[in-house]
């Protein structure tokens, strides 16, 4: 697999074709897009630390604010109404990182690569569901290697071992033998609860 614009199709080998090969042009305008997204992405960065924004609360006024609010297993709140756009100076950026679940700002909705903005009383809003599908290689990479060594334990030990012994993997547990043992899964169905230290 070539940078973050390669393509991998789930039953072919991954394409190895160079950039600019006439036979695939779109690899150059895929690459080209990937860039773009990742100076965008760089620039909210900076503009986040220039303007020293800690989190939506504190940002209204501002002409960037990135929400990034997640509740495990629940949908984001919004701490951003519709009302408070007013505050912010026409032309100015909302970044939803949390739109994956529900969004933390009231006016916002998923949009996609291809479409990735749109405007809501003079505000810009971004809101890519599945913001590392931009960057499908690097986005892959971290994520196995954040998970690899759950894995690998649950391999070895089986679930049930490897969740008695380690809390992190006991965290991950929904449901077991029927038994709700995740609250924000309890909660949000208004289901019984139960210790999972009891089910395992």
């Amino acid at each position: 697999m070539g940078d973050d614009g390669g393509h991998m199709s789930t039953t072919t080998a991954p394409d190895r074709t160079p950039q600019g090969d006439p036979a695939r042009p779109e690899r150059d305008e895929d690459a080209s897009r990937t860039e773009r997204q990742i100076g965008l992405v760089r620039l909210f960065i900076g503009l986040l630390l220039i303007l020293g924004l800690a989190g939506l609360v504190g940002a209204l006024g501002a002409v960037l604010v990135i929400g990034a609010v997640l509740l495990p297993g629940a949908k984001a709140p919004h701490l951003v109404k519709r009302t408070d756009l007013k505050q912010m100076k026409q032309g100015s950026v909302i970044v939803d990182v949390a739109v994956d679940q529900g969004g933390c700002v009231e006016t916002i909705k998923p949009t996609t690569h291809e479409n990735p903005t749109y405007f809501v009383d003079g505000i810009l809003h971004y809101a890519v569901a599945n913001m590392p599908g931009g960057v499908p290689r690097t986005s892959t990479l971290a994520l196995t290697n954040a998970t690899l060594p759950y894995g690998l334990t649950l391999a070895r030990q089986g679930w049930r071992a490897a969740c008695k012994a380690d809390p992190a993997l006991r965290l991950g547990l929904n449901v077991v033998e029927g038994k709700v043992v995740y609250p924000g899964v309890a909660e949000a169905f208004q289901l019984p609860l139960t210790d999972a230290a009891t089910v395992l």
